[in-house]
C-alpha cells in the first residue's frame, strides 16, 4: 500500500471515498462499537479501560466506540480476551454462536463448582465449631 502524494486520506481500496468520508463494507465497526458500549458503557472511563487492555491510542479507541472504524486483528484479540461481549459479537459475526454457548456452559460449571467448594468449607467450619 502506498500513501497518496497529496492529502491526508488513504487510497480508496482501504475504504476511503477520497472526499474524507469512509465507505462501509459491512457492519463490523458498528457491531464492535455496540459490544464495547454494552460491556463498558459509553463513557470516558470505558475508553480508558480499552486503551489499557489494548495499548491502542485513545483517539483510535474513541473511533472504535463510535463505530467509525473497527479494531485490527491484534487489538480485536485483546478486546475478546477481556470482554465477553466483544467475544460473543465476534463469534456471532463468524457464525460460531455455538462456541459462545460452550464458553458460557464452562463458566457456569466453574461457578457451580466454586459454590459447592464454598458450601463444603462452610460445612467443615461448622463441624469444627461444634467439636470445640
Amino acid at each position: 500500500m502506498s500513501f497518496p502524494k497529496k492529502g491526508k486520506f488513504f487510497p480508496r481500496e482501504n475504504g476511503y471515498d477520497g472526499n474524507g468520508g469512509h465507505q462501509t463494507s459491512g457492519c463490523f465497526g458498528d457491531e464492535i462499537a455496540l459490544a464495547l458500549k454494552r460491556s463498558l458503557g459509553d463513557s470516558r472511563a470505558g475508553v480508558k479501560t480499552v486503551v489499557a487492555w489494548t495499548g491502542a491510542n485513545e483517539k483510535t479507541v474513541k473511533n472504535w466506540f463510535s463505530g467509525t472504524y473497527g479494531p485490527s486483528g491484534a487489538h480485536l484479540i485483546a478486546l475478546a480476551r477481556h470482554s465477553d461481549e466483544v467475544l460473543g459479537t465476534f463469534l456471532a459475526m463468524a457464525g460460531r454462536e455455538d462456541l459462545m454457548v460452550a464458553i458460557k456452559l464452562a463458566g457456569a460449571e466453574k461457578a457451580i463448582s466454586d459454590l459447592l467448594d464454598a458450601v463444603r468449607r462452610l460445612g467443615a467450619n461448622d463441624q469444627t465449631d461444634q467439636d470445640s
